[in-house]
């Protein structure tokens, strides 16, 4: 039997007929450069080929709800197993999701105290949140409250006729001010600041009640009901779309006073187990919890009791001992959900699986991964076979076998340049190899800062009367392991000290598949002006959006054809091939091009091929954020996590108004980045440095807190056993530090 997959003839995006070997049972790590070619390869051909076949085991009418792989181009695989794919991609859920509830954790402790809680009341459905006889009815099993900030509701100095009520239709001339104005119960010329507290309580919360004074413009029919109540009605309660942005003005999301946020009613929480409730362990943290379950030794639970402890314990050894299970998905990072899915795998009985990894080590410091390397490695155990695509060295080290992409990325890229183990590697003259041969190096200069932004006694979340001094005109790393507070400390605290601060983080610029590079950056316009110029004819030629659209698939670049039962099925439009334009647009060529092959050019190749001095500078920036190996017409839905901030970043080297902004806080810049390429970012980060900017950067990278000019460091650990400054100074002071988990991979790192 042949023990190895078979991949032949990948061709997929940039990868040149690409043929290698991944073996079964053992834990392989993909590396390579920025667009290398390593999703090309494992995402879009191993993965897609392996949900694809797998898919067509369905019937039709499952094929149409489940999602829809095209065929790669690839000549063949063989051996391929059945493929679960873990991205970064957060869970998102709805307000009822958390973290016990998708781990199944939630409903073991729900068994748990119907079976040894003391009074008993019930089995365990009583002990849901989402169950009317559990739930908290107040909340309604939320956990909080919307409740209005009158202040934003209303102008205390001004009367209801002159539109002392701020939200729609409430204004002077809106219909729905008369019920209030046509009442009798108040004086319309009154401010709302010379209200008896008797008049403030009518205008507001009057639950329903019949005017005697009405007038004649009052509805003879109608009821009177306060302000608060009416929104809450009319429009509150029906999720009315068109208000959601008036929504966010007067309300504010808080804690549910009455359960305090643990969703369950009194009843539920009535009920113990050595003196804790079900809604004390939704707020301990998943590692109190473990070592509040260790105290319990009744032999009916025994069984319960370990499968409890088994799932506390995955989560825990990949670094997420600090969240609790009343925590919402929703508000998960990326990396922590990518965690959590990793640990229900571990507990599957499944074997003979291909897992694949996109990049685990986002978001992790690494004391994080040695905990995630131990889950790989008992998955492989298992008899399982792991992909792992990632940067990170400690990741690197820990396989079995290694496939680096390359040499470099896009059209340079998509060829297997190594495949062998990391010992191999290491003789190897790869831009991995090097990255991992090279000496490490500490920013030892030494700089005395005179200007400081100071955070004095501050306090959020785990975050408990700490202070802080950043020095300005430097790079500033914030570090510590996930959950010690680094977040909370600089995109919470310092920015609500700091609002001139702007935040680069890997949140998804909202494009369509009709944005690229040149429209979020504003210059395609002036590409279209001058490809409209040669051709005499107006810029709305020129657009796929506009009169240059490819009249079959009207500029989309592809046919939706509904086959009813069997789906939607999206084929690429036969007439344009995909590009968009209509023979017209493609007519006009600049430099030798048409639009659609200047937009095939990567951003390197295209820099000197323009004349238009706006065009270039934004390019250059382009390059400068290290995204120079991305085609101009690539659509900004497709760009990584790490791509989008990197072009977020290459914005505002092009804005006009960046002398107005002093402060820029990036958060984990390196994601997606090779080794190599985080020279460059330093690079980038020296010049916005250059041009007076304080940089504070949210980071684990070890070659990125090397050469900080001051490191914050957070901890010690996650959670409740976090929120601490530990050390503020510049490196060579960190590495003295002992309570420090950043200053102990420092040493190793430099060691």
């Amino acid at each position: 039997m042949n023990t190895n997959i078979q991949i032949n003839g990948a061709k997929t995006n940039n990868l040149k007929n690409v043929h290698v070997s991944i073996p079964k049972g053992k834990i392989t790590v993909v590396a390579g450069l920025s667009g290398s070619g390593k999703s090309s390869l494992v995402f879009d051909t191993l993965a897609a080929e392996s949900q694809r076949l797998l898919n067509e085991t369905y019937s039709s009418y499952i094929q149409q709800i489940l999602p829809h792989y095209e065929k790669p181009p690839v000549d063949q695989i063989t051996n391929l197993p059945v493929s679960l794919v873990i991205t970064q991609k957060k869970m998102g859920g709805n307000a009822r999701s958390t973290v016990g509830t998708v781990t199944d954790i939630y409903t073991g402790l729900r068994l748990l105290f119907s079976r040894i809680g003391t009074p008993f009341i019930g089995y365990s459905m009583v002990y849901s949140f989402n169950n009317p006889q559990g739930m908290c009815q107040k909340c309604e099993g939320l956990g909080e409250i919307q409740e209005f900030k009158l202040e934003n509701l209303l102008d205390y100095e001004k009367t209801l006729n002159e539109g002392a009520i701020h939200f729609p239709t409430f204004q002077p001339g809106g219909w729905r001010l008369t019920r209030y104005t046509e009442s009798g119960y108040f004086d319309n010329d009154k401010k709302l600041r010379e209200y008896t507290p008797a008049e403030m309580n009518r205008l507001l919360y009057d639950s329903g009640s019949k005017p005697q004074n009405a007038s004649s413009k009052f509805p003879k029919t109608g009821t009177y009901v306060g302000l608060i109540e009416r929104i809450k009605k009319t429009m509150l309660e029906k999720n009315s779309s068109q208000y959601q942005a008036n929504f966010a003005q007067i309300l504010h999301t808080c804690t549910c006073p009455l359960c305090n946020g643990t969703r369950v009613n009194e009843h539920v929480r009535s009920v113990t187990i050595h003196g804790k409730s079900i809604g004390d362990c939704v707020q301990m943290s998943l590692t109190e919890l473990y070592d509040f379950l260790s105290t319990i030794s009744q032999p009916n639970v025994t069984i319960l009791l370990a499968d409890l402890q088994k799932r506390l314990t995955s989560l825990i050894s990949v670094g997420l001992g600090y969240l609790n299970i009343g925590r919402q998905t929703a508000t998960l990072s990326g990396g922590e959900s990518q965690r959590i899915k990793m640990t229900k795998h571990l507990n599957s009985a499944l074997t003979d699986v291909l897992y694949i990894f996109d990049e685990p080590s986002v978001g992790l410091h690494p004391e994080d991964i040695l905990g995630i390397n131990r889950l790989f490695t008992q998955l492989k155990e298992k008899g399982n076979t792991v992909v792992l695509v990632d940067h990170d060295p400690a990741i690197i080290k820990l396989a079995d076998h290694i496939i680096e992409m390359g040499p470099t990325a896009g059209e340079e890229g998509g060829s297997v340049i190594f495949s062998g183990s990391y010992n191999q590697l290491l003789q190897a003259n790869t831009m991995t190899a090097n990255a991992l041969s090279q000496p490490h190096s500490l920013n030892d200069s030494k700089k005395h800062y005179k200007d400081f932004y100071v955070l004095k006694d501050v306090s959020a979340y785990t975050v408990k009367h700490q202070s802080v001094k950043i020095p300005k005109n430097s790079l500033t790393v914030v570090s510590g392991v996930a959950g010690s507070g680094k977040s909370t400390l600089i995109r919470n605290l310092f920015a609500a000290h700091y609002p001139e601060s702007i935040l680069f983080d890997q949140s998804p610029i909202h494009g369509s598949n009709r944005s690229n590079l040149l429209t979020y950056l504003g210059i395609f316009d002036k590409i279209r002006q001058k490809y409209a110029e040669i051709s005499g004819k107006n810029t709305a030629f020129l657009s796929f959006n506009g009169k240059g659209a490819c009249p079959e698939c009207k500029g989309k670049g592809f046919i939706k054809y509904d086959l009813a039962y069997m789906g939607d099925v999206v084929q690429k439009c036969e007439k344009c091939q995909g590009n968009r334009y209509n023979d017209e647009a493609l007519s006009v060529f600049w430099h030798g091009k048409n639009i659609v092959e200047l937009l095939q050019l990567t951003v390197e190749a295209a820099v000197n091929t323009f004349t238009i001095p706006a065009v270039q500078t934004a390019l250059t920036s382009l390059i400068e954020a290290n995204l120079g190996y991305i085609k101009l017409g690539q659509s900004l839905n497709t760009l990584s996590g790490g791509e989008t901030q990197r072009l977020k970043i290459a914005a505002k080297l092009i804005d006009v108004q960046l002398t107005d902004t002093p402060i820029f806080i990036l958060d984990e810049p390196s994601i997606g980045l090779h080794e190599i390429d985080i020279a460059q970012l330093l690079l980038l980060l020296s010049k916005l440095k250059n041009m007076g900017k304080t940089l504070i950067v949210l980071e684990h990278k070890l070659s990125i807190i090397s050469q900080a000019d001051w490191v914050i460091d957070m901890g010690p650990k996650g959670g409740n056993e976090g929120g601490n400054v530990l050390f503020a100074g510049p490196p060579t002071e960190l590495l003295q530090q002992k309570n420090s988990y950043t200053a102990k991979h420092l040493r190793h790192y430099l060691d």
